[in-house]
């Protein structure tokens, strides 16, 4: 193993966090699936660090980290969801938004060009708050009660992301898409 390695092996064991964080919430130990929760929100910090600082990025990890990202999330948002803590229709909403955007992106990469897309800054917003409300849900669980006001606040701001980052990848995407075609 070479130390360029690292990003790729933090990734890796970011996915296998994954079984004990559904583990524990499926058992409503959320104290431990915060804490995990918080470790693996950590660890993909630090493997994109090192990629960045030590120009440590390869193919695999360009694949490797937004999928363990994304089956994390998606993973917890299950899980939550199966216990009655996020409502059915967000989950959906999370998990068609995903699809949308993969489908995409195979479709864009094979029929019109290959190229790499980065995150558009609703992407990033969206990301953020729904991976905040995982955590301030456990937080509410196991530290301290969260208002339920603030809980619907941002169960409805997930929703109003989710979706308008799912129609910014449709627009901006068709609209290049279109470009290409037309000229």
């Amino acid at each position: 193993m070479k130390k360029s390695d690292i990003p790729n092996l933090i990734s890796f064991l970011r996915v296998l966090l994954i079984p004990p964080v559904v583990w524990f919430l499926l058992q409503e130990q959320y104290q431990y699936a915060l804490v995990l929760f918080i470790i693996a929100g950590l660890s993909d910090a630090l493997d994109g660090y090192l990629a960045r600082k030590y120009n440590w990025g390869s193919d695999l990890g360009g694949w490797l980290d937004p999928l363990a990202d994304k089956a994390m999330q998606v993973s917890a948002y299950c899980a939550l969801t199966w216990i009655g803590l996020i409502p059915f229709w967000l989950l959906l909403t999370v998990i068609l938004r995903d699809v949308l955007i993969v489908c995409g992106g195979f479709y864009y990469f094979y029929r019109v060009e290959k190229v790499s897309a980065s995150p558009s800054w609703i992407s990033k917003v969206n990301t953020l708050v729904q991976i905040s409300l995982v955590v301030l849900i456990l937080i509410h669980k196991s530290v301290f009660e969260i208002p339920s006001e603030l809980l619907d606040v941002m169960i409805y701001t997930v929703l109003v992301t989710t979706v308008l980052s799912g129609l910014d990848y449709v627009v901006t995407w068709s609209k290049k898409a279109w470009q290409i075609k037309k000229g």
